[in-house]
C-alpha cells in the first residue's frame, strides 16, 4: 500500500533533515549540486512513476551513501560510485553536452521511460514488434519508434530538440535556416520549386533533372524552359549546364515578356560533375531571380579542402542534399538549406508541411542530428581516409588494361568532378556496363551505386575499407585479362550519338498532360503522338520521355537500347514497352 500524503511529506523531511549537515559541503561544488539536484529530480520521477515509499527509501540510502539496486533492473547493476559518474555527466547543461545530440538524446528519454503506451504506432513500443522483423533487426528500432510526443517536439512547428537539431546543422552547413526532410531529396526539391515558382511561371531547368524536379511542374503548374546538358556520346553520360546556357535561357523568355520564377541547377550529377554555381548564382541574382540546387549527391561539399566548395557556399539560394548518400544518416533522410533573403521561408514552411507525413519517423529525424554531430566532432579530417582510398582506387583500376576512367578530360566545361565519385568505362573490352557489372557481383560480391551502358560508378564514402577497394580491384583487373585474351572487338558496344532527349517538342506542359485523357498505343504507333507518361531507367532516374512531349524515334530506339542491355524501365504502364500511353487530343 502507498504511504499516505502525510507520511510521504514525513519521510521527505526525513530525507532533508538526514542530508542537512552534510548539504552545505555538496553544494560547494558544481559536481556536488549536479549530483545533489539530479537526486531530486530522480525521486520526483520515481515517485511518480514508480513505489513513492521505495524512492524516499532510495533517497536516504542515496544521501547515507548506501547505493541501493532495484532488484528489477539486476542486469544493470552499478556501484554508488557508477551511479554519481553517470548522474553528474546527466546534470550538464545541453549547451555543454556536445556528445548527445539534442534530438537522439530526447529520442533515448522518452524511449528509456517506463510507459503505459496507449498511443500510436501499434507495434507499441515493440511489444507486439512482428517477430520475423524482430529477428533481423532486434527490438530497439521499434522502442524507439515514437510519434509526436511532446517531449519529442513537432517537426512543423518546432520549438524544442527539433527546432535546436535544425539550428545546429544550419551552423554546420552554413544556412540561415535548414529544415528536415523525412521524404528524401525528392520533397525538398518538390518544396523549393513550389516555394518559389507559381502557375504560368517558367522555371529554368536542365532537361536531365530528377523525376521529382518533373513531379514538381505538375503539382506547381509551372512552366519548364528546358536546357539541354553537354552529352558524352562515347561515355553515355550528360554532363552540367554552362553559365552561356543559363544566360541565353533568361534573355529568350524576358524577350518574350515570361517572368523566370527560379532556375534549377543538379550539381553534382549522379556522376560527380560539378557546375560553376558561384558564376550561374552572380547572374540570376543580378536579376533577382532565386538559385535551386539539387544537391543530393554533394551533402559532403565544403569539409575538405580536396573536395568541391557546396552549393550553399558558392551562392546558392536553396539547396536539397540527400544526407543519407555520402554521409551516414538512414535512407530518406534529407535536409533543406536556405540561405539570403530572396526566397520566402515561410512559404517553403507551408510547402513542406504540404508535401511531409503528418507521421515524420523519429529514428530518421533523430539520424540527420546524429549524422551531423558525427561530422561536427571531425571535421577537419573526417573525409581523410575515404579520399586516400578513391586516389589508390582510382589508380588501381586506371591501370588495368582495357578501363576508361571518367575526368574532366571529357567534359572540358566541367572541370570540377567530386573525387568520391568513380566511374569506369568497358566499352574498350567489348562490354556494357550492364554485363561488367554483372560479373563483378557474380565473382566478387561488388555492388556498385549506378550502372549505364558503357560504365559503371562506384560511391566512396565513410564507411568504405581497403579490403572492398581490393576485391574492386582484383574483379575489374579479372575481367580485363578474360576479355582481352579472348580478343573481344573494340568498340563492340553501342556509342549513342546524342543525348536521347536533345529533339525534344513540348506540346503540353507537364501538368497539362497530366491532367488530360489518355489511352494505350501500341510502341510503334507511338512515334510523333504526345507522351502521356513518365518514363525513366533507373537509376539515375533521369526521364527520357516526359508527359507532353512529342515521342521521338531518337527517345523510342534509347529506351528500348537499355532495357535490352538490363536497365529497370520505371514508370511505363507497361514495363515491357511493348504499348506507350499517350495523351487522347
Amino acid at each position: 500500500m502507498y504511504p499516505n500524503s502525510s507520511s510521504l511529506q514525513s519521510l521527505c523531511q526525513n530525507c532533508l533533515l538526514l542530508s542537512s549537515s552534510s548539504l552545505s559541503t555538496i553544494l560547494a561544488s558544481k559536481v556536488g549540486a549536479h549530483f545533489f539536484f539530479f537526486i531530486l529530480r530522480f525521486v520526483n520521477t520515481v515517485i511518480c512513476v514508480f513505489n513513492p515509499l521505495r524512492a524516499a527509501m532510495h533517497l536516504i540510502a542515496l544521501l547515507q551513501g548506501k547505493g541501493t539496486v532495484d532488484p528489477r533492473k539486476k542486469q544493470d547493476e552499478r556501484s554508488t560510485m557508477e551511479i554519481a559518474k553517470l548522474t553528474t555527466r546527466d546534470c550538464i547543461p545541453t549547451t555543454h553536452r556536445s556528445s548527445i545530440p539534442p534530438l537522439v538524446s530526447a529520442l533515448k528519454t522518452c524511449a528509456d521511460q517506463n510507459a503505459a503506451s496507449f498511443h500510436f504506432p501499434g507495434h507499441n513500443r515493440g511489444r507486439a514488434a512482428p517477430s520475423s522483423l524482430v529477428q533481423l533487426i532486434g527490438l530497439k528500432p521499434f522502442i524507439h519508434d515514437l510519434p509526436e510526443l511532446p517531449e519529442l517536439d513537432n517537426l512543423f512547428s518546432p520549438e524544442g530538440p527539433i527546432l535546436e537539431a535544425q539550428k545546429k546543422a544550419a551552423e554546420l552547413f552554413g544556412s540561415s535556416e535548414t529544415w528536415f526532410l523525412v521524404g528524401g531529396t525528392t520533397c525538398g526539391i518538390q518544396a523549393a520549386i513550389l516555394a518559389t515558382c507559381s502557375p504560368g511561371e517558367y522555371l529554368i531547368l536542365p532537361r536531365n533533372s530528377h523525376i521529382s524536379a518533373i513531379s514538381a511542374l505538375v503539382l506547381s503548374g509551372v512552366m519548364p524552359k528546358y536546357i539541354i546538358p553537354e552529352y558524352d556520346c562515347q561515355w553515355d553520360i550528360t554532363g552540367g549546364v554552362t553559365l552561356s546556357q543559363i544566360e541565353k535561357a533568361i534573355q529568350e523568355l524576358h524577350m518574350e515578356g515570361k517572368k523566370v520564377a527560379a532556375v534549377f541547377i543538379t550539381s553534382p550529377t549522379y556522376h560527380g560533375i560539378c557546375s560553376n554555381l558561384a558564376d550561374i548564382s552572380k547572374l540570376c541574382h543580378s536579376h533577382e531571380i532565386p538559385v535551386i540546387v539539387d544537391e543530393a549527391h554533394g551533402a559532403h561539399f565544403g569539409f575538405h579542402p580536396m573536395l568541391p566548395s557546396s552549393a550553399l557556399q558558392q551562392g546558392a539560394d536553396l539547396a536539397v542534399q540527400s544526407t543519407h548518400k555520402v554521409l551516414c544518416s538512414l535512407t530518406q533522410s534529407s535536409m533543406l538549406h536556405m540561405s539570403g533573403n530572396i526566397v520566402d521561408r515561410e512559404r517553403i514552411c507551408r510547402c513542406l508541411q504540404i508535401l511531409q507525413s503528418s507521421s515524420p519517423s523519429y529514428l530518421l529525424l533523430a539520424s540527420l542530428d546524429a549524422t551531423r554531430a558525427q561530422l561536427s566532432e571531425k571535421t577537419d579530417g573526417i573525409f581523410n581516409n575515404a579520399l586516400d582510398l578513391a586516389i589508390e582506387t582510382k589508380n588501381l583500376i586506371g591501370n588495368i588494361p582495357g578501363i576508361s576512367v571518367l575526368g574532366s578530360p571529357g567534359f572540358s566545361n566541367f572541370p570540377v568532378i567530386d573525387p568520391l565519385r568513380l566511374t569506369f568505362g568497358f566499352w574498350q573490352l567489348g562490354l556494357s556496363g550492364f554485363e561488367a557489372d554483372e560479373t563483378l557481383y557474380r565473382d566478387q560480391g561488388v555492388i556498385s551505386e549506378l550502372v549505364g551502358t558503357q560504365s559503371i560508378t562506384f560511391a566512396i564514402n565513410l564507411g568504405t575499407c581497403r579490403d572492398h577497394i581490393q576485391r574492386l580491384a582484383s574483379g575489374v583487373k579479372n575481367i580485363s585479362v578474360a576479355s582481352l585474351s579472348f580478343q573481344k572487338i573494340e568498340g563492340k558496344t553501342d556509342h549513342w550519338g546524342s543525348a536521347p532527349f536533345t529533339d525534344i517538342t513540348m506540346c503540353l506542359n507537364p501538368r497539362e498532360s497530366f491532367f488530360a485523357r489518355k489511352r494505350k498505343v501500341a510502341i510503334g504507333e507511338s512515334l510523333g503522338k504526345i507522351c502521356g507518361e513518365l518514363i525513366c531507367p533507373y537509376p539515375p532516374g533521369i526521364p527520357v520521355m516526359i508527359p507532353g512531349e512529342t515521342i521521338t524515334k531518337n527517345a523510342l530506339d534509347y529506351l528500348l537500347l537499355v532495357k535490352n542491355k538490363g536497365a529497370t524501365i520505371t514508370g511505363a504502364s507497361d514495363p515491357l514497352l511493348s504499348s506507350i500511353v499517350i495523351c487522347d487530343i
